[in-house]
C-alpha cells in the first residue's frame, strides 16, 4: 500500500494526524505531491517530519517561491506568508527542499505538483487522459487542494486533496491510499484546527489565514495591484 499526501502547507497538526492514520494503516510508504511551504508558520516542523519519516516530497509552486526567493505576483497574502517561512527556515531544511524534484516517475504511477504541461502553476480538474505518456496509467498532482478520483479507457487520474488546506467544504485533512490490488480510497482525517489557528495567530497572521480552516473554504487573499 502506498499513500499520498499533498499540500501541506506549514500546517503541522493536520500532517501529524494524516500520518498518525497511516502508520496504524501499517502504510510506510507516502509520496507528498509538493507545497510543504506556504500559509501556515510551521514549515521547518513539517518538513522535520516528512524527514523523520522518509517521505519523498515533489517541488509545489509554493516550496518554488521559498527556495527560488520569488514572490507569487497574484496574491500578496502567500507573498507574505512565504517571506515569514523564508525568515525561519532552517538552512538544513532550506537544503532538503531545494533538492526536491518536479516530477515522480515510479513503476505505479507518474505525478507531479501541478499539471502534465505546467508542473507547478497548472490547476488540474479535468485531466485530458490523451496527454497521458503512453506508459502511464495513473497520473496524480495536488495544487487545487480539492480530492478528485476518474478513470477512463484504462487511464486513472486522482488528486489526494490538501492537507493542510481544502478548499472543498470538507474541513477534515485530505489523503489518498493506493492499495495492492490497485484501488484508490480518498480519504479524509479530522484534526486539531485550534492549535494551527493558534500558531497561526502567534507568527503575525491576520485571522483569514486560518478562518476558513474551520470551514473548508479557501482562505481570503489581497490580490497584488499593480499602480
Amino acid at each position: 500500500m502506498i499513500g499520498f499526501i499533498s499540500d501541506i502547507h506549514g500546517n503541522l497538526p493536520a500532517l501529524s494526524a494524516v500520518l498518525e492514520v497511516l502508520e496504524k494503516k501499517e502504510i510506510n510508504t507516502v509520496y507528498s505531491l509538493g507545497d510543504v511551504a506556504g500559509y501556515y508558520p510551521m514549515v521547518n516542523e513539517c518538513i522535520d517530519l516528512l524527514k523523520k519519516h522518509s517521505i519523498r516530497n515533489i517541488l509545489g509552486n509554493h516550496d518554488n517561491y521559498l527556495i527560488n526567493n520569488l514572490d507569487c505576483g497574484r496574491s500578496a497574502s502567500v507573498d507574505m506568508a512565504i517571506k515569514y517561512q523564508r525568515s525561519v527556515i532552517t538552512p538544513e531544511n532550506l537544503r532538503w527542499l531545494s533538492v526536491c524534484p518536479l516530477t515522480m516517475r515510479e513503476p505505479l504511477f507518474y505525478a507531479v505538483h501541478g499539471g502534465l504541461i505546467d508542473f507547478l502553476e497548472e490547476y488540474t480538474e479535468e485531466p485530458d487522459y490523451s496527454e497521458y505518456p503512453e506508459d502511464v496509467t495513473l497520473f496524480l498532482c495536488g495544487h487545487t487542494h480539492k480530492q478528485q478520483y476518474t478513470e477512463s479507457g484504462g487511464k486513472r487520474f486522482c488528486n489526494p486533496g490538501a492537507v493542510g488546506q481544502p478548499r472543498d467544504k470538507d474541513p477534515r485533512a485530505a489523503y489518498a491510499i493506493l492499495y495492492d490490488d490497485l484501488s484508490i480510497e480518498l480519504c479524509r482525517v479530522g484534526y486539531d484546527i485550534d492549535e494551527i489557528a493558534k500558531q497561526t495567530k502567534n507568527a503575525g497572521f491576520e485571522k483569514r489565514f486560518y478562518s476558513g480552516l474551520y470551514t473548508g473554504e479557501p482562505m481570503e487573499k489581497r490580490k497584488v495591484h499593480s499602480a
